[in-house]
């Protein structure tokens, strides 16, 4: 299938690793120039290394109202911006300070925000565009180890549904998607940290999380960053039309409802 991609501007935030490097790589593979943001040049210039097309490296901590200034600055248009840059951990809620809340809501949610404020108006201006949002499942279902990230994760459905709101009648759409576990960088050490062995394996790590933690999960395995990066792909596309204000769970059936 012809995704009509080729010649495309995109911007991946969080794109020098996990699922946000392979939806850039998925997108060069499609003729798309990718726009990677990141905060460590060594990172970005590896990430870039691995794009099918040449792409572009903009050092810029997007954690921050000053990494999106300097974004902005230099990238000032975009066809396609996938709102991926994230942060996890697990913690006691009654342990969760002030800081770190307001911390994951910067990152996680307000990085988002100031790139769409930007660059939504001037896709609705033209007439063509694509937002899409890498929320979770813990949007749908929180986690009870981790509140402060499930928070944010429902922030980004709430921002995306309404968004899509502002496009009525045009061509441009806003849409999320949520993964479930995803094997990416650092989630092996965060699953041996939730383990109750000691010093498990990463096999025996995995096996025990999703026995205990995710038991709903009808793949009962990490997923690869691949499957995820493919559907944000057809998202991205023309021949994704019809799909807008829509929450896509790519989640390995670990949300039962249906809906």
């Amino acid at each position: 299938m012809d995704l009509e991609l080729v010649g495309k501007r995109a911007i991946v935030t969080g794109g020098t690793a996990g699922i946000g490097l392979a939806i850039a790589k998925a997108l060069s593979e499609e003729g798309v120039e990718v726009v990677i943001p990141g905060r460590d040049s060594t990172k970005l210039k590896q990430a870039l290394g691995t794009l099918a097309v040449k792409g572009r490296g903009i050092e810029a901590d997007l954690g921050t109202s000053q990494g999106a200034t300097k974004l902005i600055a230099e990238i000032p248009d975009t066809d396609i911006l996938v709102n991926n840059l994230g942060i996890y951990e697990a913690k006691p809620f009654a342990e969760i300070t002030d800081e770190e809340w307001l911390k994951i809501f910067e990152v996680n949610v307000l990085s988002g925000v100031r790139l769409s404020r930007h660059y939504f108006p001037k896709m609705l201006a033209r007439n063509e565009g694509r937002i899409i949002f890498i929320s979770s499942e813990s949007g749908i279902l929180t986690p009870g180890e981790m509140v402060h990230y499930g928070m944010t994760k429902s922030a980004q459905l709430a921002i995306s549904r309404g968004m899509a709101e502002l496009t009525k009648g045009t061509s441009v759409t806003v849409n999320s998607i949520l993964p479930g576990p995803t094997r990416s960088e650092g989630i092996v050490a965060f699953l041996q940290g939730m383990s109750s062995l000691d010093n498990p394996s990463p096999e025996q790590a995995e096996k025990e999380f999703f026995e205990k933690h995710r038991s709903s999960s009808l793949l009962q395995r990490l997923i690869e960053d691949r499957e995820i990066a493919k559907l944000a792909v057809f998202i991205a596309s023309p021949a994704s039309a019809a799909t807008n204000g829509s929450a896509l769970r790519a989640e390995g059936g670990l949300v039962r409802s249906i809906f």
